[in-house]
């Protein structure tokens, strides 16, 4: 049986000590293996949830879990916290917000440490979700709440849902942000509200005309998670959705890869370190994008290691 094999037959103990292996040993060759393996045999796509802190991720991520169980879907949680600045761990602990059966399989949710990563995400988080696509039908990341210029989760995720809380002058700050290019949908979050959810709903959709000048743009849905109304009509969007991206995915997925070790890899090495994974030419591989990233590492730290040497023969 291969590795990703066990870790299916080993529930959810067999994932989360191979989740904590990966946020101890991300570089290792044995990581990357498992990784890549992952890669190769998606069987879910990754939704990203953004929005402003207060917007009610965590309440609406609740909602849907009750709704995608419902229909039999299986789903991988990962909610990115903020972080505690004397031990680095994740310092809400969503996981503690979602009403879940322990002995259900069907659900798993993990928290993670944003730590000093920018973007709303974690440095693992993109790693995690590829693990647990090959897991679960879907997987939601929960970014910590996040601002105008914040969107790694482009760069995470197949599908990217914004929240919207009605009454905060969202369609104001996409206008002039920029936001639009980011989200496939934008969810007015709390539609129990109203007149004010209605009219948020309404200024939005006008926003984006505005803004998407004649180009695709983003759906807007409306939904309260207090009441129930509009989640179905959220599921539906996602599942279909979720089955449409079709043979997009390999390709995006393995942009995602490359923009994650690329971006690691700078921000250790610097463009020293870009050039060293790019210099790989023909070996850049589709099919293990992050045993590749692990070389690349490797032959980085065998070269500073040559280079102290001969620093220290003169």
């Amino acid at each position: 049986m291969t590795r990703l094999g066990d870790l299916a037959s080993g529930g959810k103990v067999a994932l989360a000590r191979a989740l904590t292996d990966l946020e101890a040993r991300a570089e290792s060759a044995a990581v990357a293996d498992l990784l890549d393996e992952a890669f190769r045999a998606p069987k879910g796509a990754v939704l990203g949830l953004t929005g402003p802190p207060g917007v009610g991720k965590s309440t609406l991520i609740d909602a849907l879990i009750t709704a995608f169980r419902q229909r039999g879907k299986t789903l991988g949680i990962i909610a990115i916290d903020p972080s505690s600045r004397r031990s680095r761990g994740a310092l809400l602990g969503d996981r503690t917000r979602f009403r879940i059966d322990p002995d259900d399989t069907g659900v798993f949710v993990r928290s993670m440490a944003a730590r000093d990563r920018l973007g709303g995400v974690a440095d693992v988080t993109l790693p995690a979700a590829v693990l647990m696509r090959a897991l679960y039908d879907i997987v939601i990341v929960e970014t910590v709440g996040v601002g105008q210029s914040e969107y790694s989760i482009v760069d995470q995720a197949d599908l990217v849902v914004f929240c919207a809380q009605p009454g905060s002058g969202d369609a104001l700050q996409f206008m002039k942000a920029g936001v639009m290019e980011v989200p496939d949908l934008i969810l007015v979050t709390k539609g129990d509200m109203e007149a004010l959810a209605r009219r948020t709903e309404s200024d939005l959709r006008g926003a984006l005309s505005l803004v998407a000048g004649g180009g695709a743009a983003a759906d807007v849905l409306r939904c309260s998670a207090n009441d129930g109304s509009g989640i179905d009509e959220v599921v539906d969007w996602l599942v279909h959705k979720s089955a449409a991206l079709g043979a997009t995915a390999r390709a995006r997925h393995l942009h995602q890869a490359r923009v994650w070790a690329e971006g690691h890899l700078i921000d250790r090495f610097g463009r020293e370190g870009l050039s060293a994974l790019r210099n790989q030419g023909e070996r850049r591989s589709e099919t293990a994008p992050f045993r590749e990233f692990a070389d690349s590492l490797a032959a980085i730290r065998s070269k500073i290691v040559d280079v102290f040497r001969s620093h220290t023969q003169i």
